[in-house]
């Protein structure tokens, strides 16, 4: 064979080094094409979530109605993902609660946590949070607000300022949970 630039030829593998490291492979779990009818199977870890088949809208009057055409929520994969709330009084007067970043931020937590009770969760299941500010200057009242609704154990949280807000909104809350 012609020797490529400055590579040596390539040796034969010996039969019985071949077979080491099929066995090799073997110990590893790993096969290779030519074992393929018996390769091992994956199983998931038995601390797991059971992925269900399906994926469930969740929907609710307690809390306004999509403003789009998105849900309020959705379960899936043994979780709840609950989309950004506004601060809409459900039932009230159209347009959002009036009295400041504070408030806004109260009814939008009302609204999440009337969401969380229809699909059967509560505050105490929310893993993460995304908070929407149009300033971020509004961060320490909304954090005032925030601590009532997750006292012990807050769950993990982006918060990011925007440069603007559905229906003028000051802040935009959504949330993931396990699912009950």
């Amino acid at each position: 064979a012609a020797r490529r630039a400055g590579r040596r030829p390539r040796r034969p593998v010996r039969p019985e080094r071949r077979e080491l490291r099929a066995r090799r492979r073997s110990a590893d779990g790993w096969r290779g094409p030519q074992d393929a009818t018996r390769a091992p199977t994956i199983e998931p870890p038995p601390h797991s979530f059971a992925a269900p088949s399906a994926r469930v809208v969740v929907a609710t009057d307690a809390a306004p109605g999509a403003v789009g055409p998105y849900s309020q929520a959705v379960k899936a994969g043994g979780m709840l993902y609950v989309s950004g709330q506004v601060a809409l009084v459900p039932g009230g007067p159209p347009g959002l609660k009036e009295g400041g970043v504070g408030a806004q931020t109260r009814q939008c937590l009302q609204n999440l946590t009337a969401i969380l009770a229809a699909a059967g969760s509560s505050p105490a299941a929310v893993v993460k949070t995304t908070v929407l500010l149009a300033d971020m200057g509004d961060f320490g009242a909304v954090n005032e607000v925030y601590s009532e609704f997750f006292p012990a154990s807050p769950p993990a949280r982006a918060c990011f300022a925007v440069k603007a807000l559905p229906l003028g909104a000051l802040v935009e809350i959504e949330a993931v949970a396990v699912a009950p």
